[in-house]
């Protein structure tokens, strides 16, 4: 602009000049103060003089850090501006936050650059953004967040003893019936339980995160069902495979679901009393968006590949809701040499269409 000669024309005088100049800086929303080299001010926006109820006779002429009680005078920011001259270098978004006795306590970000003129001539101008309000909701919103883990963890404590004070009472009546069918209804509601503290428990764990390692995951939820489900006297193990994958903590919770109830319908169906080596194994992939859950045991089978569940039975209408929920189909493959079923996500997923689903 310097070198415009119709700028230099309409402001030839300096008088003009420093009007313009004025006006400028008065024009300015956010606090604007103009340093000479001494870091004298020369002059300041009108909303300085507002936000911080400055009076103008008591303000230029005066060294930056002697304004007010010498509310400016913080050592640090004194270095950073002192070094700006001989450096020429800009002070950008530099934090300060003090208490002033008229306006109490504010904090805001500086931002500071050097003006060099044609005869060696130079100026600091500061500008002053307030961010009190922005910090006290930062603040407000961190309590908020401090105080929601504290009611989750409080929350999840007190759902894992409800699950395992309901699962013991079951238990009490499962032993002190006398329906034979009664209690096999009551030990599996008390593995459903003990299955469910597992999920939940490990989900918990993984709850900041958003998503989780399956593997680990599984592994633990297999090996409190092989507790409660399988006895000393039988040779069954219970095994999670493969390379795992990750899922969000959402999918987790029913994939971990649909894993209780084949478990729990493998150790009921496939196995004959006095079964040797029996082995059920649990394993879930991971290709890109596509996944596949399997649960595979060397159990009786059934020849026609129905899946051994009634079809009307709890656990076959759990294990359909949850599949849908996934959007993943459900399908089983059943023979002499024992039974897999695959729940599968896929994003062409037609050509697994004609496998067996459950019904």
């Amino acid at each position: 602009m310097k070198g415009d000669p119709v700028f230099r024309k309409q402001f030839s005088e300096v008088e003009d000049a420093c009007a313009l100049a004025q006006a400028m800086v008065d024009t300015v929303r956010e606090p604007l103060i103009v340093l000479d080299k001494d870091l004298r001010v020369v002059a300041a926006s009108r909303s300085f003089y507002v936000k911080f109820s400055a009076d103008p006779s008591n303000t230029r002429g005066k060294r930056f850090y002697e304004l007010g009680d010498r509310d400016w005078d913080i050592p640090k920011l004194r270095l950073l501006l002192e070094e700006i001259i001989p450096n020429q270098s800009p002070m950008a978004e530099y934090e300060v936050e003090h208490d002033f006795p008229r306006i109490g306590r504010r904090v805001m970000l500086l931002n500071a650059c050097i003006v060099r003129y044609e005869k060696a001539h130079t100026n600091i101008l500061i500008g002053i953004e307030d961010i009190t309000v922005q910090r006290g909701l930062e603040s407000d919103k961190d309590d908020l967040l401090r105080q929601k883990d504290v009611l989750l963890d409080e929350l999840q404590h007190r759902v894992a003893n409800s699950l395992q004070i309901i699962a013991s009472i079951i238990m009490m009546k499962a032993k002190s019936v006398e329906s034979e069918e009664t209690r096999r209804h009551l030990r599996d509601a008390h593995t459903r339980l003990i299955s469910v503290a597992a999920v939940q428990e490990h989900l918990h764990a993984s709850a900041g995160i958003g998503s989780m390692e399956m593997q680990p995951y599984l592994t633990k939820l297999c090996e409190a069902l092989a507790h409660s489900m399988i006895a000393e006297h039988q040779s069954i193990s219970l095994r999670v495979l493969g390379q795992g994958g990750r899922a969000t903590c959402r999918d987790a919770e029913s994939l971990g679901l649909i894993v209780t109830e084949l478990v729990i319908n493998a150790l009921k169906h496939a196995f004959k009393p006095g079964t040797q080596n029996g082995q059920i194994a649990v394993s879930y992939e991971v290709s890109g968006t596509d996944w596949k859950l399997s649960v595979v045991d060397n159990g009786v089978g059934k020849p026609d590949g129905v899946f051994a569940q009634p079809k009307s039975g709890l656990g076959t209408g759990i294990v359909k809701a949850l599949a849908k929920q996934l959007d993943s189909q459900v399908n089983t493959l059943s023979g002499p040499r024992g039974t897999t079923v695959t729940v599968t996500h896929a994003t062409f997923a037609g050509g697994e269409a004609k496998s067996q689903a459950v019904a």
